[in-house]
């Protein structure tokens, strides 16, 4: 195990002001009896996840911490509500408080260099879960799934539901959605996307009637459905009044169910007017509820399991002296470094394979879904 008790306790004092946690963050602690299953030696692990807003993160936050105690570590579990500041705050109390390492996804993916470099002064390893830290050569590693692959997948579904690899000409209208600007996947998922629709854009067969296909026209701050709602209805009454929306790219199902409130609201869904191919990411409960109903159409599933598995090895791995598992060593430059990560595949859903994804393969049962 790692001796870095001097290091932490040279920096105590010079942030003995945060001994407590942000009221609005979550503690758990607790641990297995079994340290053969981890030799965590006690350790404790710090994970800071970005909100409570979003089923996801919840689920990630579960996950990590039940992978970290069937090791034999302790946990300190914490939620910024959106708000960089709180989260800085949050871990800057865990660095504080003594956390062996920590497992951290970012709100705010360039707001984090000073409490990274509290963590290295601390000799705390810290593990990018899922949104790149930016701007810090202090993050050891990064666990995510293969971002770009999901862009693609998105973007593969509207081409071929829209026969357009079958060989439709359209011209079919489609309006384009990205998450937040903060967010490095962002880049990665608006990216593979457009790898596969702007030939089609630039032969006319995909029409943005908008025009706003730069990425930074179509982000959605904080993945918030609201916003995406707000725009959708925007772009509905400047550009659809005499037009139908055929596609709509969304990157998050958060996303996708505000995308869908505006267009039922426009008459979408209802008589003849049928529902436009709407994408969505993370196969959240109420999206594939409305993929069974036949409005959203599609998602892209990313086992969370998986990923907080892969982040418990890590941290298992570099606490114990050891090199964790890499599968990839050139994508992921924070800008300071090229962060060592490990990508898991998304899985593309819909109506047709739900049920063999998402309950055959012991994600939710029947019951959760219904």
């Amino acid at each position: 195990m790692r001796n870095r008790r001097a290091a932490l306790a040279a920096i105590a004092s010079a942030a003995s002001l945060a001994l407590t946690l942000t009221a609005c963050g979550q503690n758990s602690e607790g641990g297995s009896e079994d340290d053969n299953k981890g030799g965590s030696d006690g350790a404790t692990v710090g994970i800071a996840m970005p909100t409570k807003s979003s089923e996801r993160w919840i689920t990630d936050g579960a996950n990590v911490e039940k992978e970290l105690k069937a090791k034999g570590f302790e946990t300190k579990l914490v939620y910024g509500q959106d708000d960089p500041d709180q989260q800085v705050s949050q871990i800057e109390n865990m660095i504080t408080q003594g956390v062996d390492a920590l497992i951290v996804a970012a709100i705010d993916n360039k707001s984090l260099g000073n409490v990274m470099q509290q963590a290295k002064d601390a000799d705390i390893p810290v593990i990018s879960y899922d949104r790149l830290i930016l701007g810090t050569e202090n993050v050891d590693y990064y666990a995510s799934f293969d971002n770009e692959k999901v862009g693609e997948l998105q973007g593969s579904y509207i081409v071929d539901k829209l026969g357009l690899k079958a060989g439709k000409k359209g011209p079919f209208n489609i309006e384009l959605f990205a998450g937040s600007n903060d967010d490095n996947n962002t880049k990665y998922f608006f990216q593979g996307a457009m790898n596969v629709l702007k030939p089609y854009m630039e032969k006319g067969q995909l029409v943005v009637r908008s025009k706003q296909t730069a990425l930074n026209q179509v982000t959605t701050l904080r993945w918030d459905g609201g916003t995406a709602q707000s725009r959708m209805d925007d772009l509905l009454t400047s550009s659809y009044r005499s037009a139908r929306v055929d596609a709509v790219l969304s990157p998050y199902d958060g996303i996708s169910i505000g995308i869908l409130s505006a267009l039922k609201s426009d008459g979408y869904g209802s008589g003849s007017k049928t529902m436009p191919i709407v994408t969505g990411q993370d196969a959240e409960i109420a999206s594939v509820k409305s993929i069974k109903a036949g409005q959203q159409t599609q998602t892209v599933f990313k086992d969370l399991r998986k990923l907080a598995k892969v982040a418990s090895n890590m941290v298992d791995a570099v606490l114990n002296d050891k090199k964790p598992e890499v599968n990839d060593t050139k994508s992921y430059d924070n800008g300071a470094k090229v962060v060592p990560a490990y990508l898991l595949e998304p899985v593309s859903v819909d109506k047709s394979n739900y049920k063999e994804v998402l309950v055959d393969g012991g994600y939710y049962t029947e019951d959760q879904l219904s």
